[in-house]
C-alpha cells in the first residue's frame, strides 16, 4: 500500500506534515509506504530533524505549490508541478492507494472531482464529520461543506454512502441512517428534506429510522445523520466553536468534551469519488495528521471504494 501525503498544504509549514509521518510509519505495518509530496529540501530538512531515515520514505518533489488563498480549480491547472496536482496526478496513475492532505480544501474537492471524477452513479461526492456520543461511541454527520445545495436524490446518496463508510470502515453493522429536520414527525421540514424523506422511507439499500433533530445529534437515535453541506457545516462550525468556548473558560476536564476535538480523529475521505482521497483541516498539529494517516490505511484496507463501486451498479 501507497499513502501520499502533501507536505506544503499545512498552515505551519512542511515541518508538521513531515514529523507527522515519521510518527505514522512507526505505527504503520511493514507492508505501507508513506509518499512525502512537496520540496524537497524542506522534505529532507524535517526528516533530519526527526533523525528519521529518508530511504524510509519516497520523495516527490514539488514546485509553484497551492496556497489557501489561491482559487481552486484555476490554481490546479495553472501548477501542474504542485504538491496537490501531482498527488492527484500519481492517485489517478495508480502509482499510489490514496492520497491525503490538511491543504487547499478547494482545490482537494476540485481534484476529486475533476482528476478522479465521481464514481459511475454518484450525483455528489461528500465529506464527513464525527460526533461523539455520550455514551462513548460515535456517528457520523454527512454531508458538512462540499455541497451548499442538494436534490432530495443527493440526500438519498449521501444516506448509502455514509452507511457504506459506517460498516465497513467503522464496523457499525446496519448502521441506522436519519434525516436531519426540524422535527421527528415525517411531515415536519422543508421542501428539500421533505421529498428526501419519502425517497428513504421504505428503502432496502440502508437502515434509514426517519427524522432526527438537532438535539439527538450525541445520543443513539442515528448513527449517520444526513443534511445539505450548508446545514451541515453550519452545525460543524458551532459545535466547533462552542468546544473553544467551553475550553476556554472553564477548567473541568470531561472526557466527552474532549471527544469534540478535531485532533482526535484527523481527517474525511471524499466519498464517493472514484479513489481514495483524504482532507483534513489545516491547523492539524502532528498528531492529527498522523491520525489522519491511520484512518486513511484503514480506509483502503477496508475496499470501501469498491464498495462504494458494487452500491451504485
Amino acid at each position: 500500500m501507497r499513502i501520499g501525503l502533501d507536505i506544503m498544504g499545512s498552515d505551519h509549514g512542511p515541518l508538521i506534515p513531515v514529523r507527522a509521518a515519521v510518527l505514522a510509519a512507526r505505527e504503520l505495518p511493514a507492508g505501507v509506504r508513506l509518499v512525502l509530496i512537496g520540496n524537497e529540501q524542506a522534505i529532507r530538512d524535517g526528516l533530519q530533524a526527526e533523525a528519521a531515515d529518508p530511504a524510509h520514505f519516497d520523495i516527490i518533489p514539488s514546485k509553484d505549490d497551492i496556497g489557501m488563498g489561491d482559487h481552486a480549480s484555476k490554481a490546479l491547472a495553472s501548477k501542474p508541478e504542485s504538491s496537490i496536482a501531482l498527488g492527484f496526478r500519481l492517485l489517478k496513475a495508480g502509482q499510489l492507494d490514496a492520497f491525503c492532505s490538511t491543504g487547499n480544501t478547494g482545490a482537494m474537492l476540485a481534484g476529486s472531482v475533476m482528476v478522479m471524477k465521481p464514481m459511475p452513479g454518484v450525483q455528489r461526492p461528500c465529506i464527513t464529520s464525527i460526533l461523539p456520543k455520550a455514551d462513548g461511541g460515535f456517528g457520523l454527520m454527512v454531508d458538512v461543506g462540499s455541497n451548499a445545495d442538494c436534490k432530495p436524490e443527493t440526500l438519498f446518496q449521501f444516506g448509502l454512502l455514509g452507511s457504506l463508510y459506517a460498516q465497513y470502515v467503522y464496523k457499525i453493522a446496519a448502521p441506522k441512517v436519519a434525516l436531519l429536520s426540524i422535527g421527528e414527525e415525517e411531515k415536519k421540514g422543508n421542501a428539500l428534506t421533505l421529498a428526501a424523506h419519502t425517497l428513504m422511507k421504505g428503502t432496502d439499500r440502508f437502515n434509514f429510522v426517519g427524522n432526527v433533530e438537532g438535539r439527538d445529534l450525541f445520543g443513539n437515535k442515528a448513527d449517520v445523520v444526513v443534511c445539505d453541506g450548508f446545514t451541515g457545516n453550519v452545525v460543524l462550525k458551532a459545535l466547533e466553536g462552542f468546544h473553544g468556548l467551553i475550553k476556554a473558560r472553564m477548567t473541568v476536564a470531561d472526557p466527552f468534551l474532549d471527544r469534540f476535538d478535531y485532533q482526535n480523529y484527523g481527517g474525511t475521505p471524499v466519498l464517493g469519488v472514484d479513489g481514495t482521497v483524504m482532507i483534513g483541516h489545516g491547523i492539524s498539529n502532528d498528531g492529527t495528521v498522523k491520525n489522519m494517516l491511520l484512518l486513511t490505511r484503514k480506509v483502503v484496507d477496508s475496499k470501501l471504494h469498491e464498495r462504494i463501486h458494487e452500491a451504485f451498479r
